[in-house]
């Protein structure tokens, strides 16, 4: 996960790019509200146990905090910070009228019972009930987090606030107000951005070669999507390990496969390798779709693709970066590539306020010319500037970051 003192030197370096304050920079690196607690649950043998719990609202010129509460053994303060960061710019680019925020609990999520993962999930939300509501603070899925577990969040905050109020939290079950289409947004998402930037460089969608790191939601559904779309995958993989064909891989063989056996070992229509040897796979474009950090100064050099599409938050470090960018491989970063998410969480969060709600169809062409629209804002900055696509998307969102300040008189 990138720390957060390489996002105060990026923001540092846009100063070669726009004119930018040192007063504009401690607005963008100070987060408005951080809040640190501690949960308390009950385990199934009877005992109690106590766990780090955060919140962080991150920025809120442009509407409530938004973004997505995660259950990792690595969550952190700091980690938590820099994610509400990238939601804030992810709004901002992506014209999400929403700020940004981001909330986890550090706990190993693989070692609790149902049970347990609901009492968690509701004691959470009796910590933090104060801080949210739909418009204040509005939390969704993230990492090992679920619709079912959203659902015992919203129930618990109705629960306390004696009415219902289902815009209090997105990426619910369809049941209890979510949307159509918010279970694969973030990888129907990426795979609009990655055709639509296939298209500006003349590379037709038909030859295209795609090997995939993640294999959980977004990995999975975009293997599935862009295998519809006549793209072939020819390398997967999640933590234990993955399988490569450079003939192609079945989307829906492969998910059948992990479900039956819990890993890729042993596939049979293919080779099994490591992770690290999925990053070194020659491809067309490489998706990182698991946690943060996966590429490192340690391994770029071994990229062997065109395309970097960021799935996952912070997949490429910023020394990883520098090295992928020497060796010409364009990186998508992630608060365009994987916004697909957030910006049909803000869909069920206005269906849910309003009571209308839409068919799949619909949100589908709603998203595709909503983050087309940013793709093409990156593209004519990075043209213009002739800057990198993390540059140039970083620009985009914090000129209507600033904007907005300037506006309400905050800087």
């Amino acid at each position: 996960m990138c720390s957060f003192s390489e996002i105060r030197e990026r923001l540092e370096s846009l100063k070669k790019h726009i004119s930018i304050t040192d007063t504009e920079i401690s607005f963008l690196t100070t987060p408005k509200k951080v809040i640190s607690f501690e949960v308390e649950y009950d385990k199934d043998n009877g005992k109690k146990e106590v766990l780090n719990a955060y919140r962080v609202q991150y920025n809120t010129v442009l509407g409530p905090a938004k973004g997505g509460i995660r259950f990792h053994e690595d969550v952190s303060e700091e980690e938590t910070t820099a994610l509400a960061f990238w939601m804030t710019l992810k709004c901002a680019l992506t014209g999400v009228p929403f700020g940004g925020g981001k909330g986890g609990v550090k706990v190993n999520p693989k070692v609790l019972s149902d049970n347990e993962t609901e009492r968690i999930s509701r004691a959470y939300i009796k910590g933090l009930h104060s801080e949210i509501g739909p418009w204040k603070d509005i939390p969704a899925p993230d990492v090992y987090t679920t619709p079912r577990i959203m659902a015992w969040m919203m129930d618990e905050y109705e629960k306390i606030i004696g009415r219902h109020s289902p815009g209090v939290i997105t990426g619910k079950p369809l049941s209890l107000g979510g949307s159509k289409g918010r279970d694969v947004a973030t990888a129907q998402g990426g795979v609009y951005v990655m055709l639509g930037l296939l298209k500006r460089l003349g590379l037709g969608k038909g030859n295209v070669t795609v090997a995939i790191q993640g294999f959980g939601n977004a990995g999975m559904n975009a293997a599935r999507i862009l295998s519809e779309k006549g793209v072939k995958i020819i390398g997967v993989s999640d933590s234990k390990g993955g399988v490569f064909n450079k003939e192609g891989l079945s989307a829906d063989e492969l998910a059948l496969y992990k479900k039956k056996h819990g890993s890729f070992e042993g596939y049979p229509d293919g080779k099994n390798i490591t992770n690290e040897e999925l990053l070194g796979v020659k491809a067309d474009v490489l998706i990182p779709a698991a946690m943060g950090n996966a590429i490192t100064k340690q391994n770029a050099d071994k990229v062997n693709a065109k395309i970097i599409l960021e799935l996952a938050n912070g997949p490429v470090s910023r020394e990883a970066e520098v090295i992928l960018e020497r060796k010409g491989i364009t990186v998508v970063p992630d608060i365009l590539a994987n916004s697909g998410g957030v910006i049909v969480s803000h869909y069920e969060w206005v269906q849910n306020n309003t009571g209308l709600y839409w068919e799949e169809e619909e949100v589908m062409r709603k998203l595709e010319r909503q983050i087309t629209k940013a793709l093409d804002e990156t593209y004519i900055v990075m043209k213009e500037k002739k800057v990198d696509m993390r540059t140039a998307a970083y620009l985009v969102a914090i000129e209507k970051i600033l904007a907005a300040a300037r506006l309400r008189g905050i800087i």
